[in-house]
């Protein structure tokens, strides 16, 4: 299982699943990070914290901890 804190800068990868539970799920799901939805990773900071993704067509900033409950190839 990768997750998308795993993914490199520059490539851009499709959504398996997200884990998680309640709140959280439900926030991360808002972002429009859903089931078969394709992420392009534009930057990661250098501590790796945050992640700057594009995903439908907007940028998003993700923190590690979220990155890590999304379940991509």
């Amino acid at each position: 299982m990768a997750t998308l804190r795993e993914a490199k800068c520059g490539q851009t990868v499709k959504v398996v699943k997200v884990h998680g539970e309640g709140a959280v799920k439900r926030r991360i799901m808002d972002m429009g990070i859903t089931k078969h939805v394709e992420i392009y990773i534009r930057k990661v900071a250098p501590l790796g914290d945050p992640i700057e993704v594009t995903v439908r067509g907007y940028e998003l900033s993700l923190r590690k901890a979220d990155a890590e409950m999304i379940e991509v190839q």
